[in-house]
């Protein structure tokens, strides 16, 4: 009976790091999979590298993203961060 106490505050260590930390990475990954498995063409989109476009075509694990006029770039699925709010990367300079 000893040792099980002794035990007993590694196990709730454990279990503490695994709701505070690896849940809720897990879940931010499942997320980021949904939302980059469900693009589609005409979505305005930002890149991880901070590179905003809108989603032109798309294949199994590529996408091509117009980020000028006429000027389009090919970036692996991954690259996609988010799906950019409307009005967030408008082209207009904004009123002061």
């Amino acid at each position: 009976m000893p040792e099980l106490v002794t035990l007993l505050p590694l196990v709730g260590i454990a279990l503490l790091f695994w709701l505070l930390i690896v849940r809720p990475a897990s879940r931010r990954q499942k997320e980021l999979a949904r939302m980059q498995s469900s693009l589609k063409a005409g979505d305005e989109v930002m890149l991880t590298s901070g590179i905003f476009g809108i989603l032109r075509d798309t294949d199994d694990d590529t996408v091509r993203i117009e980020i000028a006029d006429g000027v389009t770039v090919k970036v692996a699925r991954g690259a996609v961060g988010s799906i950019a709010q409307p009005g967030l990367a408008s082209d207009e300079p904004e009123e002061n």
